[in-house]
């Protein structure tokens, strides 16, 4: 009979128990060898894998990190007793004046780490499918009979099909220096290489359109607020997105506290970082922040608030005096604002208010403060630019620190959100992939399903003008993108489950994921906390920067490998095992990589001492580091950008070059200047507006970082996932606060529990991504997965991910 698991952990937690309440669940488990989904209520190790209980009855303090793709990266104090966890602490820092006098404090996603641990969803031995892809049936082997098939299926596809058609799945899920991804990758490179990609599910716009302006992506750190009178936000959350000590959102906090700056925030929704950073809500329509641009840029125009010769000195395409001799007559970003170019329409305020909700005075309001600020900070979160026309709206919030002169100062920003400075700690070295082709991470479905299809002119591949062969192999190691994070799942489950198309998939985790269960071979990782590496802070941790070695706060339960380990087991298969070890275990990786940041940083202790510091050492970016194109603003000739002309380009010829060579989809647009664009399935979509009259954005939420942590309890009933309406939408449909609704349109149906507030805009529901997708009978999505809804029809440039652009209805479950 199984065991209640909320009942189990209620109690105080003794290895001793554990491996007494899973045994009978370990000696059913081994009577049949067909494993059906859900597993067990119990998921511990039993006694054969752990190893006889300790009589030491004392806690004690392990360290680890938190690796998981929030940005930020939060060192753990991990208390054990008898090789169970019981509970997480922050860690103190050896120096907290270096981090804005913050703990690096992990937030309730982090301290719920034990409970990933100890799921019952958790992987425990490598299995191999014995039903339909995505029914989730497995049946247990062994390591030796996994890496026998998982080498004899990557020789026979690369035999047949050439290592083009090896594909190592974009993911997120674990941050890791010496295993995982890197692991990966070394091997995948000694055998010949793999199908790249390039962008990620959360940047791709933005790290696309912004070079085309800037030359490469830049931006200021959030401490130079310190010296701001006004912030402006354009879509960031940071409030939910980085709520960690370890994160931005500390850095920014201190410097609001240093320069009480005005913080005005445009979201559709009145976020938690509203209300915590006692900001100005400016609620604005979903894909319409290029529109809303341009109304200020109108108001700064006409009204002289600009200097315009300084605008003219650092940039080109502003007026036909910079413009390039290939750009069309009255083809300048003035002409377009005016309405004297080729549109023959006014950028007015009144113009931006019909599309973007926000009041005409609001905008010309806005215009004078933004031109009037003494150092204004603008920014963009990455929710502004996951829409299908998303580079359009990085472009033109770009433009305006360029316009009212507020970059490479002190106080200002490039218009992006910053990264992090990094520590520079090395990772296990990936090697040369000798494959140089490229696809946009979001399109491996089509190269899938149509790889003929996709060339350099239709779907931006890199290395080469067309796909030769279709992806055979999948690769997905600590990822949800498989199925949970793609757009469409249900096109997207239609192409995975045919094993004819893609031929093999391999899946590495830790629990049993909605991508887990169309698994050919699936494997058991260890998590973080049964893990050893030595890691950086993360891409999110703002100036603060600093390094933290993990050691196993527990013994790995049950058969759960590391992937270094597992990886090298596959090389011996082909006979380049000591060219990916070199000799090395992953603690002698580990230990190489310490000492040549200890080369460079004489100070640091021996690694005997450093292994067991958990965060050994912190520092703080230097002013000069912390401002975007500061050496820019000194002097633009001596100091160029990396663009074509050295300048901030607002008018850029090489997109207008792309424009006239790529083929793009009916109603797709890539345009010179930053214009705003309709974008399809938003409220200015005719011909779906009467049928789905809600726009559908996604959001971040404290109770998961994107699928990770979804599946637990604890968390869930912190934070549970709602749909958020206004009341206004939800009297017209009869719904009420705690309604179960059904989310729909032509893709598929999602049923969730709706929240009735005033929070978000008539008109616009959002709903939190990363919800894990489960199907009833009748096809309804009762995981709450927003990605059963959500679109694959990728932006124009970038070809990225569009998934916050949706028209859906909602009607009462």
């Amino acid at each position: 009979m199984p065991y209640n698991f909320k009942n189990l952990l209620s109690h105080s937690l003794s290895r001793r128990n554990l491996v007494k309440n899973s045994a009978k669940i370990s000696t059913a488990a081994t009577i049949s060898t067909i494993i059906p989904l859900p597993f067990s209520n119990t998921a511990f190790a039993d006694s054969s894998i752990l190893g006889p209980t300790t009589s030491i009855d004392k806690e004690q303090i392990q360290h680890s990190a938190c690796l998981v793709n929030c940005g930020s990266r939060c060192p753990l104090k991990v208390i054990v007793k008898n090789d169970v966890i019981q509970r997480i602490e922050p860690e103190i820092a050896p120096n907290e004046s270096e981090f804005g006098q913050h703990q690096i404090r992990p937030c309730l996603r982090g301290r719920s780490s034990r409970w990933r641990v100890y799921s019952p969803d958790r992987l425990k031995y490598p299995m191999k499918r014995v039903g339909k892809r995505g029914e989730g049936k497995f049946e247990r082997i062994s390591w030796e009979e996994a890496n026998k098939i998982i080498a004899d299926q990557l020789q026979r596809i690369i035999t047949e099909h050439g290592n083009e058609s090896v594909y190592y799945n974009y993911q997120s899920g674990a941050y890791y220096h010496n295993q995982g991804t890197t692991a990966w990758k070394r091997l995948l490179n000694l055998i010949g290489g793999y199908l790249r990609y390039y962008n990620t599910y959360s940047t791709a716009q933005i790290s696309v359109a912004t070079p085309y302006t800037y030359g490469e992506y830049s931006a200021s750190h959030f401490d130079q607020i310190r010296h701001s009178d006004l912030v402006v936000f354009f879509g960031m959350n940071l409030s939910e997105t980085r709520m960690s000590g370890g994160g931005q959102v500390e850095e920014l906090r201190r410097a609001l506290e240093c320069s009480q700056a005005q913080v005005i925030i445009i979201d559709p929704r009145y976020t938690d970082s509203v209300v915590t950073e006692h900001a100005e809500w400016l609620p604005i329509r979903p894909t319409t922040d290029a529109a809303l641009v341009s109304g200020i840029a109108w108001t700064l125009i006409t009204e002289q608030l600009i200097d315009e010769a300084m605008v003219n000195h650092f940039c080109v395409g502003f007026d036909n005096s910079t413009l390039p001799n290939s750009a069309p007559e009255n083809g300048s970003y003035k002409d377009y604002i005016l309405g004297t170019g080729v549109d023959k329409t006014a950028k007015t305020p009144e113009w931006a208010e019909m599309i973007t909700g926000i009041p005409a005075q609001r905008i010309r309001q806005l215009a004078r403060q933004i031109a009037g600020a003494k150092a204004c900070y603008i920014a963009q979160g990455w929710g502004p630019q996951r829409h299908a026309n998303g580079e359009q709206s990085v472009r033109a919030i770009n433009t305006l620190p360029l316009l009212t002169g507020h970059f490479g100062l002190a106080g200002t920003n490039t218009g992006n959100w910053p990264y992090a400075t990094k520590y520079g700690v090395p990772s296990l070295p990936d090697g040369d992939n000798p494959i140089k082709t490229a696809i946009p991470c979001y399109l491996w479905t089509d190269a899938v399903l149509n790889p003929e299809i996709i060339t350099d002119k239709t779907h931006g591949l890199r290395g080469k003008e067309k796909l030769d062969v279709g992806i055979k192999c999948i690769i997905n190691q600590a990822g949800n993108t498989l199925i949970n994070q793609h757009g469409d799942i249900n096109r997207t489950a239609k192409i995975l489950e045919d094993d004819k198309l893609c031929e093999f998939i391999l899946v590495i985790d830790n629990h049993m994921t909605p991508s887990a269960k169309y698994a050919d071979i699936l494997l058991p990782e260890t998590s973080y906390l049964e893990a050893q590496d030595l890691v950086d802070n993360s891409y999110a941790s703002g100036s603060n920067h600093y390094m933290i070695a993990m050691k196993p706060v527990v013994k790995p339960m049950w058969e759960v490998r590391s992937t270094y380990d597992i990886c090298a087991d596959i090389a011996d298969h082909f006979g380049v095992k000591q060219a990916y070890t070199e000799d090395r275990s992953q603690s002698d990786w580990i230990e190489k990589h310490y000492n040549e940041v200890k080369a460079k940083r004489p100070y640091l202790p021996e690694w005997s001492i450093a292994q067991n510091m958990g965060i050994i050492d912190q520092q703080k970016a230097t002013e000069q580091q912390s401002i975007a194109l500061a050496d820019f603003r000194q002097d633009p000739v001596a100091n160029p950008l990396k663009t074509p002309s050295g300048k901030a380009e607002i008018y850029s010829e090489a997109l207008d070059s792309l424009a006239r060579s790529w083929i793009l989809p009916e109603g797709d647009k890539i345009t010179a200047l930053p214009e705003f664009c309709i974008a399809k399935e938003s409220h200015l979509d005719s011909t779906l507006n009467s049928k789905y009259p809600l726009q559908l954005s996604g959001f971040h939420t404290k109770g998961h970082t994107h699928s990770t942590y979804s599946n637990v309890p604890q968390l869930q009933e912190a934070v549970p996932d709602e749909i958020w309406m206004n009341p206004i939408d939800a009297h017209e449909r009869g719904i009420h606060n705690g309604t179960i609704v059904h989310v729909f349109n032509d893709r598929g149906t999602v049923e969730i529990p709706c929240k009735v507030t005033n929070r978000i805009i008539p008109g616009v529901v959002a709903m939190p991504e990363g919800g894990w997708t489960k199907q009833d009978n009748n096809g309804i999505d009762i995981g709450g997965c927003i990605n059963t809804l959500t679109s694959h029809k990728v932006s124009p440039l970038a070809k990225g991910n569009p998934q916050h652009t949706n028209l859906v209805e909602v009607r009462k479950a």
